[in-house]
């Protein structure tokens, strides 16, 4: 009995055991394991210090560990063997792999075999199961945290969130160069989509879940997949710039003019129309006709519009007294202008002459009908 209120007193002191595998989770011995199981209900886990599985499950088992045996009448003790050192024992267990999970309610001949998933909440779940007692839910495990628009997954809420709806995913590994780099504009590109609820942009850390990134076949890093209803249906291939990316999420969604490269928020030189800001919309406006569309990424006519608008920017290339512009309202760094301009809906269409807004187009949104609007405004019908 001296080896077992040794261990008991590890138990006060929160059972650590430096290891990699688990330091908050008790380390048995072929002995300690029988003196202490019969005594009050043990989750072990049997593993092996070369398996890579044990590797990734260690920091859940872990945490598993260090609150369950930190409590002072805990109800579940979290405990490991190592089965190179301790292989009577384990095949005594029916430890076939690595790692095996068993749950002891009824001494040591009573385990049950864990194989659900290996992440923090669904272990809960299945000791409070056993045991017959609640689990705690703090609701974590459904809501994974955002920042911005962008959802960081786990292993804890991965499936369960992707397991419906549309999902654009960055599998990544934190020392990669090309994920770093990537990392400013993802951000961005869950700004953009912060309020669409027809699609999340999330990301998660393959060297922490290794399991789903085998899963959805990650050879490399970043690798950027759009998942439906939990399937992999695409992996994207393009350019990395912000422009292109909110293109691809526009096609996955079906928006025909995403598909054109020419959806409402799209920037680069691919677009003929000029992007005006806060910081440039007085210059820019300063000298000769500018006529702008003010807009939001969510909405559907400024998405049907888009288009059209862009061939209106194509029209007028290389005027010399014509700009053709636009203003993405929802940027928090547009939002004094776009209220300054007295803009209440979207599209809102303004034309502006030296520095000054002149008139409001409500008229048809063909191409025929803007050109008219504002070749109008010059005094001519023609280019």
């Amino acid at each position: 009995m001296l080896v077992l209120s040794f261990v008991l007193g590890l138990l006060a002191f929160g059972g650590v055991n430096c290891d990699e595998h688990g330091a908050n989770a008790v380390t048995f011995t072929s002995d300690t394991f029988e003196d202490s199981v019969p005594l009050k209900p043990h989750f072990v886990m049997f593993f092996a210090p070369w398996c890579g599985h044990c590797k990734r499950l260690s920091p859940t088992w872990d945490d598993l560990g260090k609150k369950y045996n930190s409590q002072e009448s805990t109800e579940v003790v979290i405990g490991k063997v190592d089965c190179t050192q301790h292989t009577a024992l384990c095949s005594s267990q029916d430890v076939t792999g690595y790692p095996t999970l068993k749950l002891f309610a009824k001494g040591v001949e009573g385990g049950v075999k864990y194989r659900g998933p290996r992440d923090l909440a669904s272990l809960e779940r299945f000791i409070a199961e056993q045991l017959g007692t609640e689990v705690e839910d703090d609701g974590q495990a459904a809501v994974p945290d955002a920042h911005a628009g962008l959802i960081e997954f786990t292993d804890a809420t991965f499936k369960t969130v992707v397991a419906t709806g549309n999902h654009f995913i960055k599998f990544y590994a934190p020392w990669c160069g090309h994920c770093q780099r990537l990392a400013p504009t993802w951000d961005i590109l869950a700004k953009t989509f912060e309020h669409d609820k027809s699609v999340t942009i999330g990301k998660l850390d393959c060297t922490k879940y290794r399991e789903i990134c085998t899963e959805y076949e990650v050879k490399g890093y970043p690798t950027l997949l759009w998942i439906e209803e939990g399937k992999k249906m695409e992996k994207y291939s393009g350019d990395r710039s912000h422009g292109d990316l909110k293109a691809f999420v526009a096609k996955m969604l079906g928006d025909e003019a995403g598909k054109k490269k020419e959806d409402e928020d799209a920037d680069g030189p691919r677009s003929p129309v000029v992007v005006l800001t806060t910081e440039n919309f007085e210059n820019a406006i300063e000298q000769g006709y500018t006529f702008v569309k003010f807009f939001a990424p969510w909405c559907g006519h400024c998405k049907r519009m888009a288009p059209t608008y862009d061939e209106l920017g194509r029209k007028f290339v290389g005027h010399d007294k014509v700009k053709i512009a636009k203003v993405d309202c929802t940027q928090e760094i547009n939002r004094g202008l776009c209220s300054q301009q007295k803009v209440n809906g979207f599209p809102t269409l303004f034309l502006y002459k030296g520095g000054e807004q002149i008139s409001e187009y409500t008229g048809d949104r063909s191409l025929d009908d803007m050109v008219t609007f504002v070749t109008s405004h010059l005094g001519h019908d023609e280019l």
